[in-house]
């Protein structure tokens, strides 16, 4: 029995060692540990664990009761016995310490690799989110450029604007100058067309009494 609890101890203190420096053998065991736990085997480990921690009392009441004796009647016989049940007790109990260490190692492992895959995958995240940034932050800097650009379009369309305006009322004023004016000569037009037929009428008249008078003279 001593035997098998030094085989164990010998074997424990090998795994956490495998579990304390990074070597492929590690990584192995790990996935052997995650297997183990997996199904009935934490039940059973536990079972196991459960029946070396009794045997474990019962030696330790077995050392205090062989203590308590006086020591006139512990013979040599009751001193090797004291002597294995505390060796074998001893041997039982950092066999428990150094499992619970493999299963507190094993499990803060398995913490690590998840928070450096969660780490890994917010700085692939925070890497997308900056280079997402930076290309919106270019985009809006051409979208500035071009609204500058446009700001200067508009002055100029502005100006040219302004200048259109001006160039359509000085055009309208100097068409209603010339309207004004149009309708200066249309009203000397008439009036030299009424002085045209008035001095028609006074040919015709003075026609039609030479025609007359010449027409007495040959009488």
């Amino acid at each position: 029995m001593i035997y098998l609890f030094f085989a164990v101890l010998f074997v424990e203190m090998l795994m956490i060692l495998l579990l304390l420096f990074k070597t492929p053998l590690r990584k192995l065991l790990i996935i052997g540990l995650d297997r183990a736990k997996r199904g009935r085997a934490p039940l059973v480990v536990k079972s196991v664990g459960a029946t070396v921690f009794v045997i474990m009392m019962y030696n330790v009441y077995s050392v205090t009761e062989i203590q308590s004796r006086p020591a006139d009647v512990i013979n040599p016989t009751d001193q090797i016995i004291l002597a294995y049940h505390m060796l074998e007790a001893s041997l039982m109990g950092f066999s428990l310490f150094l499992s619970l260490m493999i299963d507190r190692l094993h499990h803060y492992i398995r913490e690590l690799r998840i928070l450096r895959k969660t780490m890994e995958a917010a700085k692939k995240q925070n890497r997308a989110a900056e280079e997402t940034k930076n290309k919106c932050a270019d985009e809006v800097k051409i979208l500035n450029d071009e609204l500058s650009k446009l700001k200067t379009q508009i002055k100029q369309l502005e100006s040219e604007h302004e200048t259109k305006e001006k160039e359509i009322k000085s055009a309208e004023a100097n068409s209603l100058a010339l309207k004004n004016q149009s309708e200066g000569f249309l009203l000397e037009y008439d009036r030299l067309l009424a002085e045209n037929q008035t001095l028609r009428d006074q040919l015709r008249a003075i026609d039609e009494s030479v025609s007359h008078s010449t027409g007495k003279k040959n009488m």
